[in-house]
């Protein structure tokens, strides 16, 4: 039921209620009214006839043309002595033989009250009477009054009253629902609008309320309804805003509760923490269990005692890498730790000094081969075929390693230069990695490889798929060329967020120094040079990588698995 509805029905009972009550007493009022009338007048008979005997003492005749003169035609007077006995009734005829009338109710009464009155059907004439009698000293004085149609009317309430009463509650209706009506206009107006706030359509909604103080009220509600909206929108572009610059900042960051529960963390906060821990974290609050990150507990612990503003910076070293680790505890007990790796920067200048150093060194170690060996053919013209034959297919070998290096250069150029003009498709990660693995499975074999893949089927990113056979072939390649032999290689995607998937490439193999972990992904960098060359590699393969995962808009880190091996951790954007 409508507000509107339950107002009119509220206040239409009351006012009929009101309207009854008052109608009730009112028509009780009006038939006591004429009863105390007809009572009077009875009443005036009654002493009239009294006064007249008790003076006169008038005979039957006499007192029958006393009551005659009346204006009462149909007035009927009856004495009765102390006894109960008839002495006069102007109804019936002079010596009639009546019963006594004693105990007639009427009399009855009379002897305990002023008066007796009744309503009764008359033995003597046979028909009904209203009757009221009076006690006094000598007799009873009876006056009564036929109680046919005519009198039952007369003692009736008039009921004009209540036709009167009527109209007036149909008026009072009508101004109940217009009231109601116009009461609960602006709680309809209003409720409409609540509606279409919660299904989203308030831009398109234009509800006008009534000039009272309700439609007033109501009208600032929806001002300040829609001035928050306006500011709920703009605090959501801000927050947007804000999430998108965190995810594309090159500094590791992360948002935690007073808890220590990971709120947000961008892909390099993500990268930055599994690089820090000995183990992958499959999330980042498991950064707090590290030793390295002891003290920023203890800072954190303190702050969110104390409920300052407070901020910590310090140096974290891991490996052959150092982190500059700040963290900021807020006053509302949540917290930001921001990591960034300090090392990139000394890295990149120590590419760039020796960059054309090894360019120009592994040119030359193929190309001053080749020299030599034509040299000792053309110097030595009576060298036998066979010689000359030996020579020549050296010169080839050196010939055919510089041309593979000349390749890998040229495409880390086109990588570099020309990295839009890569098509991206959909790439099934599970395809991808079984083709890799189905094109060395001769190698692995020879080897006794054992490959565990801990990744779901589907996974799947919009990317270049030659670039992503060339991730997860060069980094299988370094393990078979440099990890051993019998060695079990894992191959696992240990986290997805919205926009990331999180590799991890680990082999238990005879794994790297820590001092050259940092330089694995330069160019022409060898760990050992002399075995390198032996075994055939340009130096190029992981660079190769790094710029596969960044054209991705991925990472890509080295580290060391305890107990001996390589792991190398990197992330591939989903779109």
């Amino acid at each position: 039921m409508t507000l509107n509805r339950r107002l009119f029905l509220y206040f239409f009972s009351i006012f009929f209620t009101m309207l009854a009550v008052i109608c009730f007493f009112q028509y009780q009022r009006e038939k006591e009214f004429r009863t105390e009338q007809l009572d009077h007048q009875l009443s005036i008979y009654n002493f009239t006839i009294y006064r007249y005997v008790s003076e006169q003492n008038p005979s039957w005749e006499k007192l029958e043309e006393y009551v005659r003169l009346f204006p009462d035609t149909a007035l009927r007077v009856t004495v009765i002595d102390t006894t109960g006995l008839v002495v006069f009734d102007s109804r019936v005829k002079k010596g009639t033989v009546l019963q006594n009338h004693l105990h007639r109710p009427e009399v009855e009464m009379s002897n305990i009250s002023e008066n007796g009155k009744a309503i009764r059907h008359s033995v003597s004439t046979g028909k009904d009477y209203y009757y009221l009698a009076h006690r006094f000293p000598k007799d009873y004085v009876r006056s009564a009054m036929p109680y046919n149609v005519s009198l039952i009317s007369m003692l009736k309430a008039n009921t004009f009253f209540l036709y009167f009463m009527t109209f007036v509650l149909i008026l009072a209706i009508l101004a109940l629902y217009l009231i109601a009506r116009n009461f609960t206009k602006s709680i309809d107006r209003l409720r409409i609008f609540t509606q279409k706030a919660e299904k989203e359509q308030i831009e398109d909604t234009d509800i006008e309320f009534p000039n009272d103080e309700l439609g007033e009220i109501s009208k600032n509600i929806v001002k300040l309804y829609k001035l928050q909206l306006q500011t709920k929108d703009e605090v959501n572009k801000e927050r947007e805003k804000y999430i998108k610059h965190l995810q594309i900042s090159q500094e590791g960051l992360g948002i935690f509760s007073s808890t220590k529960k990971e709120l947000l963390a961008n892909t390099h906060f993500i990268q930055y923490t599994n690089i820090l821990s000995d183990q992958q974290c499959e999330s980042s609050d498991q950064i707090f269990l590290l030793p390295e990150f002891a003290e920023v507990n203890e800072f954190i612990d303190k702050s969110l005692l104390n409920n300052q503003l407070n901020r910590k910076r310090l140096t974290i070293e891991k490996g052959s890498r150092v982190f500059s680790v700040q963290c900021i505890v807020f006053q509302d007990e949540t917290f930001e730790i921001s990591i960034n790796d300090i090392t990139i920067q000394e890295h990149e200048n120590e590419l760039k000094r020796h960059l054309t150093q090894n360019i120009s060194h592994e040119l030359k170690t193929p190309v001053s081969s080749i020299l030599g060996y034509m040299e000792s053919i053309l110097e030595n013209p009576e060298m036998d075929l066979q010689r000359q034959r030996f020579f020549v297919e050296r010169s080839f070998h050196q010939a055919q390693r510089l041309n593979d290096l000349l390749q890998d250069i040229s495409t880390l150029n086109k990588m570099d230069e020309a990295k839009r003009l890569l098509e991206k498709e959909n790439c099934n990660i599970s395809d991808v990695i079984s083709d890799v693995l189905n094109d060395v499975h001769l190698e692995i074999e020879q080897k006794g490889y054992k490959i565990l893949r801990n990744y779901q089927p589907t996974i799947q990113i919009q990317g270049n798929r030659s670039l992503i056979y060339s991730i997860f072939r060069n980094l299988l390649d370094n393990s078979l060329a440099y990890a051993g032999e019998k060695i079990n290689v894992e191959i696992s995607c240990y986290r997805e967020d919205e926009q990331f998937f999180y590799f991890s490439f680990s082999d238990n193999g005879i794994g790297v120094s820590e001092e050259h972990l940092n330089r694995l992904f330069e160019r022409f960098y060898r760990v050992d040079k002399g075995r390198s060359r032996k075994m055939g590699g340009t130096g190029l393969g992981l660079a190769i990588v790094k710029n596969a995962v960044i054209y991705h808009k991925g990472t890509i880190s080295a580290k060391s698995v305890p107990g001996g091996g390589l792991s190398f951790i990197f992330s591939l954007r989903k779109f």
